[in-house]
């Protein structure tokens, strides 16, 4: 069992001088630029993206999700003025238990299969079946589907994800949505798949306002750490609006809340048990204990929103894979600063008679979204295009260069044409 995700590992010069006095705390306040960003997570095999997603409630009033099947996941129960506390009394392990008793419910696991290309011993590459666990959180309801949020990195590259209960009953689920410069996607399981019983035993978590934390505020984290299963820990938030070298995503909620291995994807829960954060990475070094981070909920509501209202995605097979006909390079959050171009995909070529030709895409334009999903680089794009046969026609957002050096915004729909 290997941990392969997120945690920031800092470079030893960035110790120098921690013993000395520290400035007044400011916001948006970063870590030490050499701080390596780290998701928390648990892989089986070769590769695997391992993250815990929890439920989280946005309901109908914030997510617009409905059901008339009458197969319905009840509402998480939260905790009215519950008191956390780190404090062996029985008054904290009370209030503790209680509020994870509630959320556990709105949590499942998630398994990623993925087939990685290796090096082989007696040279070239093979393929290889890898395994990965995470969590998720759900989220809502539709009239077919159980909505589930969790983080990109848990589903990337999968072949198939299966989604486990509390009652330790098992589906089949597909991505919904995903946005890889959040870290954040969605994925569906059919109502139709789970039981009744799992209906009765789990529940649509409650969303909390992760803008009204303060610092000092005791929070609990839940997640598959270490794949053995659903484990707690508590503690408080050590800062907001944090910022990390390696996520683009926006600020962060600092905890030290133990994050393990695994932990990546989970809630973190207020007092109240509503959930504020998606647990995503940790500082780790010897030398730095209690540095977590979380993904604020309230930041991420209108890209959640969005992800939850895309259509279910299936994958085709290779053979069947459509292509936007282009050759790209990457622009990365540095390199947009350094040059002053959007974050994306550079197309620094056309294919001739392509559907990126037809549909007048042209070279020095930057690709940025695909069917409303963000494209961060071409690893994000190709994989999204998995979901698409050739001759489907989908919506590409460009930035198209000025001569004044302004880029314009354009939605364009291609036609996907076969493998050049």
């Amino acid at each position: 069992m290997e941990n392969q995700y997120t945690y920031y590992k800092p470079e030893p010069d960035d110790m120098n001088g921690m013993n000395e006095e520290t400035p007044k705390p400011k916001k948006n306040r970063k870590v030490p630029k050499p701080v390596k960003l780290v998701c928390a997570g648990v892989a089986f095999g070769l590769v695997a993206s391992v993250t815990f997603q929890t439920g989280n409630y946005v309901g109908t009033k914030v997510f617009g999700t409905t059901t008339t099947n009458g197969k319905t996941a009840k509402t998480a129960q939260t905790v009215n003025g519950a008191k956390l506390t780190t404090s062996s009394s029985s008054t904290g392990t009370s209030d503790v238990a209680t509020i994870a008793k509630n959320a556990m419910p709105s949590i499942v696991s998630i398994t990623n299969m993925s087939v990685q290309e290796v090096q082989s011993f007696f040279g070239g590459t093979q393929q290889q079946e890898s395994t990965s666990v995470g969590s998720g959180i759900i989220i809502g309801q539709t009239d077919s589907e159980l909505l589930i949020l969790t983080n990109n990195h848990v589903v990337e590259g999968n072949e198939k994800l299966t989604v486990s209960f509390v009652d330790n009953e098992s589906v089949e689920a597909n991505v919904k949505g995903t946005d890889s410069t959040k870290d954040l996607a969605v994925v569906a399981v059919k109502i139709s798949d789970v039981k009744d019983s799992t209906m009765d035993e789990i529940a649509v978590a409650t969303m909390g306002d992760s803008s009204k934390l303060e610092v000092g505020e005791q929070v609990v984290a839940i997640g598959n750490a270490l794949g053995y299963g659903q484990s707690v820990t508590s503690g408080i938030v050590s800062a907001t609006e944090r910022t990390l070298d390696g996520y683009e995503g926006g600020t962060l909620i600092q905890t030290d809340a133990a994050i393990n291995p695994g932990n990546s994807g989970g809630a973190l829960l207020n007092s109240n048990g509503e959930v504020i954060g998606i647990n995503t990475a940790k500082v780790a070094t010897d030398s730095v204990e209690g540095m977590g981070y979380a993904i604020p909920i309230s930041d991420a509501s209108d890209t959640i929103q969005n992800l939850m209202n895309q259509e279910t995605k299936t994958k085709v097979s290779e053979a069947e894979q459509g292509y936007l006909g282009i050759q790209g390079v990457d622009v990365s959050d540095e390199s947009a600063k350094m040059y002053n171009m959007p974050t994306g995909v550079y197309i620094s070529d056309v294919v001739k008679n392509g559907g990126a030709q037809q549909a007048g895409l042209t070279k020095g334009s930057v690709i940025t979204g695909l069917e409303g999903t963000t494209i961060s680089d071409m690893n994000s794009l190709k994989e999204q295009l998995q979901y698409y046969r050739v001759g489907d026609k989908v919506k590409v957002t460009v930035q198209v260069p000025g001569n004044n050096g302004e880029y314009t915004e354009k939605t364009v729909e291609v036609t996907l044409g076969s493998k050049s």
